[in-house]
């Protein structure tokens, strides 16, 4: 039956589809967007307009990014490594080739696809908004394909987490903030580098699970680097810096009182430390900390962004 064999590749299609472009994926992105947008609104600065188009800018890297790491991964064994028992909503791959639900060459071509949409929105910006946005778009791309991608492959030789730092911090927010303003605040700098970190310890924590496998494949973050038992007090400095930094520079920084309101997300960064600490090497038990690690960010830029909008 060819309709039906056709009907059901379409649906394949698009549920591998959705695995790359799921809004949560994105959420350390959006949480970035939507604080620095806060903060330029607070400033008399927001264009709907140049916002839209940033977020769709930021969206299309994203699926890029997920569409070429899966192929990347894949192909190095990785996902093919991680056992059934060990996989989580926030890890193990997206494994859209795993499980057949994309072919390799339909997610090569979602890569090139977004990559491509993504400059161009990027050169929009650019050449209509802000000419400085070209250095904040060409390393976004860069950090989202050299992630995963050759030469330099920084998930596999322990430089993914400060990628990641750098991405979904300064890159996100400041970049954002910039298109919005025209420049760039100390308070918002500062916001942006505690978001970088704590999304940066969500990954971290993230490479638990994770564990087994990407040692066997060879894909050598720092969490297999360190080992898992160094790795838990690792975790809890991320945190412990980020949040004291929040705090030392609202407390000494002009006009960044608002970043108290980061705060908010302290008591779900508590329950994921303690979470991690209590079951360590116990997969389906770190879920928990998973979510709260993931809460702790958005609610930190959430808090910022909104106390900055009513103050």
């Amino acid at each position: 039956m060819p309709g039906h064999s056709h009907k059901l590749a379409y649906i394949t299609f698009w549920q591998g589809f959705w695995r790359l472009a799921d809004p949560k994926i994105s959420l350390a992105s959006f949480a970035g967007i939507f604080m620095a947008a806060c903060m330029a609104a607070a400033n008399n600065a927001l264009s709907p307009v140049w916002l839209l188009l940033t977020i769709c800018g930021v969206f299309a890297v994203e699926i890029a990014k997920n569409a070429s790491g899966e192929v990347v991964d894949y192909d190095s064994g990785t996902d093919l490594a991680v056992a059934e028992k060990h996989r989580t909503p926030f890890s193990g791959g997206k494994r859209v080739l795993v499980e057949r639900l994309l072919t390799r060459r339909q997610t090569v071509l979602i890569a090139i696809f977004f990559y491509l949409t993504a400059m161009i929105i990027g050169l929009i910006i650019v050449v209509f908004r802000d000419h400085r946005v070209l250095l904040f778009g060409l390393a976004g791309i860069a950090l989202a394909w050299f992630y995963h991608g050759w030469p330099l492959r920084l998930s596999y030789r322990g430089w993914g987490e400060l990628a990641v730092a750098i991405s979904y911090g300064p890159l996100v927010v400041t970049g954002t903030y910039l298109v919005q303003t025209g420049d760039v605040s100390m308070p918002v700098l500062h916001a942006s580098l505690v978001l970088g970190l704590l999304v940066a310890a969500f990954l971290w924590l993230n490479e638990f699970p994770d564990y087994s496998a990407d040692k066997a494949s060879g894909k050598h973050n720092l969490v297999v680097k360190i080992g898992l038992q160094r790795a838990v007090y690792v975790y809890l400095a991320m945190l412990v810096v980020s949040y004291t930094w929040l705090v030392y520079f609202a407390l000494n920084g002009d006009s960044a009182g608002g970043l108290l309101w980061g705060l908010v997300g302290l008591p779900a960064a508590s329950f994921a430390v303690f979470r991690l600490f209590k079951y360590n090497g116990k997969i389906q038990r770190l879920i928990p900390a998973q979510v709260a690690s993931l809460a702790s960010f958005v609610l930190m830029a959430v808090g910022v962004g909104l106390a900055y909008v009513i103050g």
